[in-house]
């Protein structure tokens, strides 16, 4: 079965939304690295429409301008490409087309396609949802250490969502390049039960 990861740049408190707005004076070679390890070696893309849009109206002019970034901007652009958005869409990057049918279906329908690693990057709504259907295989925050104090959260009303940690990584910026799975429910535990061990 292919393995469905998410990559995604989160606040201190959270926040995820526009990280255009607060992310950049944190990005430097080693963050580019790790973002290049894990889009640089998918070859099938899920995206939300927005995240698509921004991808789309960027990648192809870098690979086409041939600088710095122009190979992961191929490998972006040779990546099949599958937008999830409720209107039809006129694609012009290439390899890209439109989910089709319900997202859970089309998704576990995908993961048990032959083929090699799916990626995910940004689209936080489907992210969460695909946490809830048990689909994502591994979450990939970059934490920023830094407090936005508005915007949307990855983390919204809902169940717990247990999480195990995999590995970590502090950059020289101070951000945490943190990488888990899910895990299951660590159960019910009290006061009473790890009272003896404050003791």
């Amino acid at each position: 079965m292919r393995k469905i990861t998410a990559q995604l740049f989160i606040s201190l408190d959270g926040v995820v939304e526009a990280p255009d707005q607060w992310h950049f004076p944190y990005f430097n070679d080693e963050m580019s690295a790790a973002v290049s390890a894990v889009l640089g070696k998918v070859d099938t893309l899920l995206l939300g429409r927005k995240t698509y849009d921004s991808f789309a109206g960027a990648w192809p002019e870098r690979e086409a301008a041939g600088g710095e970034d122009a190979s992961f901007a191929k490998t972006l652009g040779d990546a099949r490409k599958i937008v999830v958005s409720r209107q039809r869409l006129e694609f012009t990057w290439r390899n890209s087309e439109l989910l089709q049918g319900d997202l859970v279906e089309a998704v576990t329908a995908l993961k048990n396609e032959p083929g090699g690693p799916i990626g995910m990057s940004g689209s936080v709504s489907i992210v969460r949802r695909l946490i809830d259907a048990g689909l994502l295989d591994e979450l990939h925050l970059m934490v920023h250490p830094i407090a936005v104090r508005k915007g949307e959260r990855l983390f919204d009303d809902g169940a717990p969502v247990p999480l195990r940690l995999l590995s970590s990584q502090t950059f020289t910026t101070g951000v945490l390049n943190l990488l888990y799975a899910p895990a299951p429910s660590p159960g019910a535990v009290g006061y009473d039960d790890v009272e003896t061990r404050m003791s």
